[in-house]
């Protein structure tokens, strides 16, 4: 469940984080919020696929440092990804 929350709160600060750092990229404060909030949990769940040994210690309630701070990088990572790919879309489509 840590990894969960880590994933999304880092997300949705990588979202708002891209979205505000520049105005192509900007969907609103919510919008990016929203943006980083998904991009943060599905690409942190891929990461934890991805990397086993951070799933074996999250479930044996053994996680490290490390296992945090990569569920933190992938979120905040996979928000503004998310982010930065909607807004584009979304200003792209309005010009």
């Amino acid at each position: 469940m840590e990894q969960i929350l880590t994933n999304l709160v880092a997300g949705a600060l990588g979202g708002v984080g891209a979205g505000k750092s520049s105005p192509t990229f900007d969907l609103g404060t919510i919008g990016n919020i929203v943006a980083g909030l998904v991009g943060g949990g599905v690409l942190g769940q891929i990461v934890t696929l991805l990397m086993p040994s951070i799933m074996a210690a999250a479930q044996s309630g053994d996680l490290s440092i490390g296992g945090i701070v990569s569920h933190a990088i992938a979120g905040g990572a996979g928000g503004a990804i998310l982010t930065a790919l909607v807004g584009a879309i979304k200003n792209k489509a309005a010009a």
